[in-house]
């Protein structure tokens, strides 16, 4: 059996979508679909079924889709053992959406460049979600907000870059005390259900502020695209650019660092793929050291402080 059909129909049925699945290997939607086709010849029973645009395990799929993914964990662990001494394999990444735009694509290219033998299967979600899958062992490491309790003691923590809040207004508003802006403008906030959201609710709290809300969205892009067109303020943290190109904003610092959100990377000490982790920070910390060459990335286009 080959393992990289195996590991396709897993994909699919995590991700719900041929076409998703697809893109995330870096394949055609053709070759996904003949992927299946042959695993389920070789297995003798129909897998997944279509239900719209959404795939769903059969009766069968999901009976061994636990089995499937415990089978797949036992192949990379059996290939990181037999390439302890080198710096080869796959590293199982999580990443969050702004630090999918803004942070890794540096580290890949000098990742790439200095370590072209390993190779990095990327999952996106919100750190709520990268977190657990780090602590269970589907991910070797991810790249997610500091959560709001202690790590446990089997995990190890980089900070990479730290978030300040900024008051997130259109740049025709006249300038005005951020407390004031938030209290008497639309609000947009962000979704209350990830850590960013909870860091933002809980600044609003302490700062006594209730805003007039007016959307609660899980999408940073899609909140500077409604402020830009002036659809209320928002308080988000300043996220490493690039930012949605085209937009007329104006970020204001708030008084109280305390609820400034840190990012980096977390992953197990046990993990068979330390030395691929390893590898990574290394890397990181040379793509992400701040230069002459960054300076120009530092904001995002068309925005102004105060």
């Amino acid at each position: 059996m080959d393992t990289r059909f195996l590991d396709t129909f897993v994909i699919v049925v995590d991700n719900g979508s041929i076409a998703e699945a697809a893109r995330r290997l870096n394949l055609t939607p053709a070759t996904i679909a003949q992927r299946i086709r042959a695993l389920e010849s070789e297995i003798g029973a129909s897998l997944i079924f279509r239900s719209g645009r959404a795939v769903r395990p059969t009766e069968a799929g999901a009976a061994i889709l636990a089995r499937a993914r415990n089978f797949l964990g036992e192949v990379r662990d059996l290939r990181s053992i037999a390439t302890n001494d080198r710096t080869t394999g796959e590293l199982r990444l999580g990443v969050f959406q702004t630090a999918l735009c803004g942070l890794l694509p540096s580290i890949l290219k000098l990742l790439t460049e200095k370590y072209p033998q390993i190779e990095v299967y990327i999952t996106r979600g919100n750190s709520a979600e990268l977190y657990p899958k780090v602590l269970a062992g589907d991910l070797d490491a991810a790249i997610i907000a500091q959560p709001p309790f202690a790590f446990p003691k089997v995990c190890d923590w980089r900070v990479w870059r730290e978030e300040p809040l900024v008051v997130l207004t259109p740049a025709s508003m006249p300038v005005r005390d951020p407390h004031a802006i938030l209290a008497s403008e639309p609000f947009i906030r962000a979704d209350r259900r990830v850590w960013a959201g909870q860091l933002v609710d809980g600044y609003l709290r302490r700062a006594g502020i209730q805003p007039r809300e007016r959307f609660e969205l899980d999408s940073f892009e899609a909140i500077t695209a409604m402020v830009d067109r002036g659809l209320g303020v928002s308080l988000v943290h300043d996220w490493a650019p690039p930012w949605p190109e085209g937009l007329s904003l104006r970020k204001l610092p708030v008084p109280d660092p305390s609820f400034t959100r840190y990012l980096g990377l977390v992953w197990t000490r046990a993990s068979l793929r330390l030395r691929l982790v390893q590898a990574f920070l290394g890397v990181a910390a040379m793509a992400l050291a701040p230069g002459p060459k960054d300076a120009s990335r530092r904001r995002p286009a068309r925005a102004s402080g105060r």
